[in-house]
């Protein structure tokens, strides 16, 4: 019984333990420091503007995201730096259990606020990078060194055509494959009773 509950445990815990042990071993650098980034970045980002939610209009997912529908990421910026981040989504419809995550990011120095460690288990972190964000904070892509996962993010639930074009561009010009980008389902207001809100 108990090792059945630690089995849980492990299953719920992860993008945001993206789910513990299991995600530790995809997600995380060696080390508690974030290595230099590999990939461009953005030139320099404003951590106020860059706070609040963000719908993933489009990814190459982590194990966890391969069926997430409605999925919002959200950060506050603490006192101490700390970046708070809630990731919540439903699994497997708009109809499906509410599934959250919680790592806390940290801005690497000098990087123009561009690359945090996002960490999920002490005291790994996982590369998080923002490799654009336009001008009104409305539309930011979310890459990492390795190429292996990204997000398209944007303020709100859809966005223009061409401009999901152009970043799934962006994410090709920079070294992805985009054969396994999804579209994430949106739809809000979420039609169940007690929803949680973004």
């Amino acid at each position: 019984m108990k090792r059945q509950q630690r089995n849980q445990e492990y299953r719920w815990a992860g993008p945001a333990v993206l789910i513990a042990a299991g995600v530790a071993t995809m997600f995380l650098v060696a080390g508690c420091a974030v290595p230099p980034p590999t990939i461009p970045t953005a030139k320099q980002v404003d951590l106020q503007r860059f706070m609040g939610d963000w719908y993933v209009i489009g990814n190459i997912p982590t194990r966890p995201e391969r069926d997430a529908f409605n999925a919002v990421e959200s950060y506050t910026l603490q006192p101490d730096g700390r970046i708070d981040t809630r990731f919540r989504y439903r699994e497997g419809g708009f109809d499906g259990p509410l599934k959250t995550m919680n790592p806390v990011g940290r801005v690497v120095p000098g990087t123009g606020n561009a690359v945090w460690g996002m960490q999920f288990m002490w005291p790994m972190k996982a590369e998080y990078v923002i490799v654009d964000v336009d001008k009104d904070y409305s539309l930011t892509i979310i890459g990492r060194s390795k190429r292996d996962y990204a997000w398209i993010m944007a303020r709100t639930p859809g966005i223009p055509e061409p401009a999901y074009e152009a970043a799934v561009a962006r994410l090709k010009a920079l070294g992805y494959s985009v054969e396994s980008l999804r579209r994430v389902p949106q739809r809000w207001p979420e039609e169940q009773a007690g929803a949680a809100k973004p």
